[in-house]
């Protein structure tokens, strides 16, 4: 099973739907979440190659992008290769 990293935010619609996507999947996962910690929002812009929104998605330390990449993936078929890695 991949490495699965999500970086979240409180109160982010974007953020749940990632999550219930994965959830669904039954991904095992690591939710970060940045809300309250510059420094691991800091953590995140530098793996994010600068991105500041939320979620920014990571499985297998390759950066997917954010909730709507992850459901792009989705809808093309690829998401769940890159979960049975």
């Amino acid at each position: 099973m991949p490495k699965v990293e999500i970086y979240t935010g409180m109160m982010c619609g974007y953020c749940s739907r990632a999550l219930r996507l994965l959830d669904s999947k039954d991904v095992v996962y690591k939710q970060i979440d940045v809300s309250m910690s510059s420094n691991l929002r800091a953590e995140m812009r530098a793996r994010a190659s600068g991105r500041t929104s939320v979620p920014q998605i990571f499985i297998d330390g390759t950066h997917v992008g954010g909730c709507q990449e992850l459901y792009a993936l989705e809808g093309a078929g690829k998401l769940d290769a890159m979960l049975a890695a």
